[in-house]
């Protein structure tokens, strides 16, 4: 009896945690992919333009030099304090988008074009305030900005894509994908 008692109650907690578990995983997944994915094309798109293929990676990882050295952090800027950041951000966002996904029967329970709306919602709003950081601490002049936010909006499109569709996939029911 007790036994039985003890199955029953591990796997209630099993389930009452495994949507979790499953958001968490997907969304890392997501946001790794997403990010690869935003990366090669951009680093693309820079080439076809004649612009240095790694140019937002430096960009990046001197906002991250800046920013942290107004807490008296030094860290070298440039391409990899770039990348690392990059590549920490984009699987982070993901991780709380699959938290986000399980959490709300909405989208738990909806379609995967439901599922990819909200993540492009959810990327362009969460990265909004990590956008500003650069024209603010780089004093960017009014033609960079107008660069910057536009590159990032598409970037950001098709990260935020690519993360619906792994989150949405990992999450939905087999019959729901295709809706």
């Amino acid at each position: 009896m007790n036994r039985t008692v003890q199955a029953h109650w591990s796997m209630e907690g099993h389930a009452r945690h495994a949507p979790l578990a499953k958001g968490i995983a997907w969304g890392f997944l997501g946001g790794l992919v997403g990010t690869l994915v935003m990366d090669i094309l951009l680093m693309t798109a820079l080439l076809v333009l004649r612009q240095p293929a790694l140019m937002c990676f430096s960009i990046v990882g001197d906002t991250v030099s800046h920013f942290l050295s107004l807490f008296s952090t030094q860290i070298a800027g440039g391409v990899p304090a770039g990348v690392v950041t990059h590549y920490v951000v984009g699987p982070l966002f993901g991780m709380l988008f699959g938290v986000v996904a399980t959490k709300f029967p909405a989208l738990r329970e909806g379609s995967l074009k439901r599922i990819v709306i909200a993540a492009f919602v959810y990327v362009e709003i969460l990265s909004q305030p990590i956008l500003a950081t650069t024209p603010i601490l780089l004093k960017m002049e009014t033609p960079a900005i107008l660069q910057w936010f536009g590159g990032s909006f598409i970037m950001h499109l098709i990260l935020s894509i690519v993360l619906g569709v792994i989150v949405g996939y990992g999450l939905l029911p087999t019959q729901r994908r295709s809706q």
